[in-house]
């Protein structure tokens, strides 16, 4: 549950769109609907060197899930700087959705946890990241559907990768993307925005989730960077059709704050 990062000018600025504290994304996971998210954030300068940054990201669709992320990442010097990293993860969730061949609506409840390392190289206007490490996912449904993941807990590797680029003073790029051995569950997004004012970013959003049971591709507009008493702020929103031609609209909120 992060955003895409900011430009660095000398200094962190922080993803556009979702690593930020606020509520996270709920996305909808299909027959077992995926629900390895994350988000990207808004940039946020910053005039010191922070070296703990907790974004936060919630997202509702009008086809019945909602899901809230937080994430922590830690860095043993400064944020503004390139160099190691260290990223806690949680998720917590609920969907429903029609069972393959059953004709039962089912009830999906899902939380999930993961401890990441990894590296960030730190540019004058750009960010690039990598993290690798363990996830946990358990997953409880209403009923016991082969079109469905099993009720249980699953251990597997996760792995991240993101970046946030700004090609002039008033536009910029951000790309998340997530994979986790645990059901093949993937998230990816993918940002582009222009500054009508200094920091703030709006534009086309696109996004796509899944996992071995379900996919679900995103279209919309998002609006990143806006500041509130030290933490930034993100929210989006558009249309959503999944792989069983079902369609309808998604809504997101972001946060982010540094220490």
């Amino acid at each position: 549950m992060l955003f895409a990062r900011a430009p660095h000018s000398p200094t962190h600025r922080r993803r556009s769109g979702g690593i930020s504290i606020a509520l996270m994304s709920l996305m909808q996971c299909g027959s077992a609907e995926a629900a390895d998210w994350y988000t990207g954030t808004t940039p946020a300068k910053p005039n010191e060197s922070w070296i703990v940054a907790v974004d936060t990201s919630a997202s509702t669709t009008s086809t019945g899930s909602s899901f809230a992320a937080i994430s922590a990442t830690f860095a043993p010097g400064s944020l503004d700087k390139s160099g190691a990293r260290v990223r806690a993860t949680g998720l917590i969730g609920t969907y429903t959705f029609d069972s393959a061949g059953s004709g039962l609506r089912t009830r999906g409840d899902q939380v999930e946890g993961a401890l990441l390392a990894g590296y960030e190289l730190v540019g004058g206007q750009s960010s690039y990241s990598f993290y690798g490490g363990l996830d946990v996912r358990d997953s409880r449904f209403s009923n016991a559907d082969p079109g469905h993941a099993p009720n249980g807990t699953q251990f597997g590797f996760k792995g991240v990768a993101e970046f946030y680029v700004a090609p002039s003073e008033r536009t910029m790029l951000a790309g998340y993307g997530s994979y986790s051995t645990n059901y093949d569950a993937y998230y990816t997004r993918l940002r582009w925005g222009v500054a009508p004012a200094a920091g703030v970013y709006v534009g086309p959003e696109f996004s796509a989730l899944g996992d071995d049971f379900y996919r679900q591709w995103r279209i919309g507009v998002h609006l990143t960077g806006m500041k509130f008493s030290g933490v930034q702020f993100g929210v989006s929103g558009g249309y959503l059709v999944d792989k069983v031609g079902r369609s309808g609209g998604y809504g997101t909120l972001d946060a982010r704050v540094v220490y």
